[in-house]
């Protein structure tokens, strides 16, 4: 019992200590708002993870799958390098210039938790991030009195939106998934995890959007503002065969608090998580050799902060202020459906290779109702990853992998200037390293 007690607490301290530095440095995607994947098997497949059952990070994908798991624990970090340029054309005003995000290499770290408490029950923890929504442009027009919000900004130079100064946005969400999965048969699973969640957001340089808001001195440059929410995760995981597993798992929408000092700036006030779906398959055709299939769903449409037309505050700001439940958001009308492909192939006892490719239509289009503000949050459409796992003499794994998020440049017309064209050109570059220790 003591040896027991001596390892919860030595697990708290690991995990306090990664929250810490989880919400110290902010977690982002380089276009795309949930990560390629979570935990190390995740990272080198692209994703493809719903039915394999390869380490301790069952709460970010699908809990079931738990139950397939022997007692572990996994810690790892991935600095991720992501490269966003925007570039406007043909307004005609001091406005048409281009500019690269400042924000280059972060480091995020992740770790789970797994213990078989019986045959039929095993019980865990995830501590994973999503983001994405991380971005700053310093560059300006250069040209005093260019700005769009003089009582706020002066005479200062307008920035890339209309604002002054560095424009942008900071967001960070922790989320950790207690889980539990039950073997309801031989082979057979279900699991849930709920999804302890806190956001940590900042926005600055969008001066030029206050006088639309309900809560003009509430849309940026406030610093940073905190707020919980929750959800739950659902999962079904099954050994068919020798060959053959098959998942799948639902996740609800995380409902987050408003936030205080940013009600004015996003629709309803707060940004809830959206509710998200996948399907797997995993099939072993010849010894040695795993090939994994996912379908993720993400609905992102369902979340009005996402959803809404970037043209509800600029065509109507008397009645669809910002930060009101009709107001602006960023134009992701159409929910995204991402196809993910993993192959894992066993090289040696010791040594497995993996990769994975991923595709995923973007949520928004390229027209009047999006292009402006996803200039922010730029979603990729294809991305790729490849790694290796190594098995130490005492068990224990060394695993690495590298993804890129393949560049790729969106444009369309501008509602801030009209006339314009304004455009982005994301891509980002991953490498990330983890061991497990196996219990």
């Amino acid at each position: 019992m003591q040896t027991n007690t001596n390892a919860i607490f030595h697990i708290a301290r690991i995990f306090f200590a990664l929250f810490s530095l989880l919400v110290t440095h902010a977690a982002v995607a380089g276009g795309g708002y949930f990560s390629l994947g979570y935990g190390p098997i995740a990272r080198q497949m692209a994703g493809a993870v719903t039915a394999v059952a390869e380490d301790a990070f069952a709460g970010s994908s699908n809990p079931a799958k738990l139950s397939a798991v022997s007692d572990r624990f996994e810690a790892g970090a991935e600095l991720f390098n992501p490269h966003r340029k925007v570039e406007r054309t043909g307004s005609g005003t001091p406005f048409d210039f281009s500019s690269d995000s400042k924000n280059s290499l972060f480091l995020i770290p992740e770790f789970a938790y797994a213990h078989r408490m019986n045959d039929q029950l095993s019980l865990g923890v995830t501590v994973y991030a999503n983001g994405g929504l991380n971005s700053e442009y310093n560059d300006s027009t250069g040209v005093p009195n260019t700005n769009n919000n003089p009582a706020q900004c002066g005479a200062t130079p307008g920035n890339f939106f209309g604002g002054c100064y560095e424009a942008g946005f900071d967001l960070a969400q922790l989320i950790v998934a207690p889980t539990a999965a039950w073997k309801i048969a031989p082979g057979y699973s279900i699991g849930i995890s709920p999804l302890l969640t806190l956001e940590r957001f900042k926005s600055f340089g969008l001066q030029a959007f206050a006088p639309t808001s309900l809560y003009p001195d509430k849309v940026t440059n406030r610093g940073f503002d905190y707020a919980f929410g929750g959800g739950v995760r659902i999962g079904w995981y099954g050994e068919i065969n020798s060959w053959l597993n098959l998942g799948a798992a639902y996740s609800s929408k995380i409902y987050m608090q408003d936030f205080d000092k940013y009600k004015g700036l996003f629709a309803e006030g707060s940004f809830d998580i959206p509710s998200n779906y996948s399907l797997g398959v995993a099939i072993k055709p010849v010894a040695g050799v795993l090939v994994a299939f996912d379908v993720q769903r993400i609905n992102f449409g369902d979340v009005k902060a996402l959803g809404n037309s970037l043209l509800n505050t600029l065509n109507n700001p008397v009645a669809n202020p910002l930060g009101s439940t009709s107001g602006s958001g960023f134009g992701w009308r159409r929910n995204q459906t991402n196809y993910k492909l993993g192959i894992a192939y066993a090289a040696s006892p010791k040594l497995t290779l993996r990769g994975g490719f991923a595709y995923g239509q973007r949520p928004n289009d390229n027209d009047l109702n999006a292009v402006s503000l996803s200039l922010l949050t730029p979603n990729p459409l294809r991305q790729a990853s490849l790694g290796f796992s190594w098995k130490t003499d005492q068990g224990d794994e060394f695993h690495m992998a590298a993804s890129r998020f393949i560049k790729g440049t969106y444009q369309g017309p501008s509602a801030l200037f009209p006339g314009a064209t304004e455009s982005v050109t994301p891509y980002v570059n991953t490498l990330s390293a983890a061991w497990s220790w196996h219990l």
